[in-house]
């Protein structure tokens, strides 16, 4: 099987121009002066957007819509998320940016001198993204290659801070204000979202507390649990 996976064979690479392989990663966050690939990877056939697309498609033809008809429904969705894909199109924008251009590097780096404390604070990372973004998805890209750099810099689990990362954005969740207006909107409190969010923030500071004694704890207690 492939490395990455049955259907990595599928996976179109596309070498960046200009890019690939001419910037280098330099001591010490790597142990050795290495060239940093830029590969686009078209995964078209592996990706969780086309399995959507094909149960879209499947639900189409199993509830016999009338191809006008879904076709109107494509339309309002794409209309309805056109600001969300904008939003996220361009957090992974800077994330690639942030990352080629040594700016998560050197957060790192800096981040690693507050020692043996940054396991505790490495969720608030991942809770700060999702508050900024509305999305873990995007305050993983934001900030995991920041998360693995200084784990690597202070002698912890890259694995393990990277992690604490996604559940930090998943605490944050609660007061993101892109999800506080849904959640009004879906149960009809429109204009509360400021009431809202006066009594989720307490709790997820309290949530993201916990997981950094947790984070703490099993970077330098139960390291058994790190994989």
């Amino acid at each position: 099987m492939p490395p990455g996976g049955a259907l990595y064979d599928w996976v179109i690479n596309v070498p960046v121009p200009y890019l690939d392989k001419l910037v280098a990663r330099m001591p010490p966050v790597v142990h050795e002066a290495t060239a940093y690939a830029a590969v686009y990877k078209f995964d078209w056939f592996s990706a969780t957007g086309t399995a959507i697309l094909f149960a879209a498609l499947l639900s189409i033809v199993w509830l016999k819509m009338k191809p006008s008809a879904a076709i109107q429904t494509f339309g309002s969705t794409l209309k309805e998320l056109a600001l969300p894909i904008y939003s996220i199109g361009m957090v992974l924008a800077f994330a690639f940016i942030s990352n080629y251009s040594g700016l998560s590097s050197t957060l790192a780096l800096a981040l690693a001198h507050t020692g043996s404390a940054f396991t505790f604070f490495s969720p608030f990372l991942g809770w700060l993204g999702v508050f900024l973004t509305g999305s873990d998805t995007s305050s993983n890209a934001l900030f995991a290659s920041l998360q693995a750099t200084a784990a690597q810099q202070i002698g912890v689990s890259d694995v393990l801070m990277v992690a604490a990362n996604t559940t930090g954005g998943v605490t944050g969740k609660m007061i993101s204000p892109q999800s506080i207006a849904i959640a009004c909107a879906a149960v009809g409190l429109v204009g509360k979202e400021s009431d809202l969010f006066r009594f989720t923030v307490k709790h997820s500071l309290i949530f993201t507390c916990m997981v950094g004694v947790i984070t703490t704890l099993q970077a330098y207690v139960l390291t058994w649990m790190i994989p």
